[in-house]
């Protein structure tokens, strides 16, 4: 089973970033501020999807949203700039 790394950028100007293996279900938990949404973002007020990147198992999932959760902002800024440039 694949997993997606996800980037969402906040209405706060601030960067969340998670796993799923389902990303249109994960999305609209958190658009919807449904219960199995996270908890931060269900105080955010909008959000938009800037950065995904498939991962072979939840293993190499965790490990690489561990690394990307120790980014500065300004870092992930650029993981995202870079992202999209290609």
């Amino acid at each position: 089973m694949s997993y997606t790394l996800y980037i969402l950028h906040t209405s706060s100007d601030t960067y969340y970033t998670g796993i799923t293996t389902d990303p249109e279900r994960r999305l609209s938990e958190h658009r919807n501020k449904s219960p199995k949404s996270a908890k931060y973002m269900r105080a955010q007020d909008d959000f938009s999807l800037v950065y995904t990147e498939s991962l072979p198992d939840r293993s190499s999932a965790l490990k690489r949203e561990y690394h990307i959760k120790q980014l500065t902002k300004q870092q992930k800024q650029q993981l995202i700039t870079k992202s999209n440039q290609s």
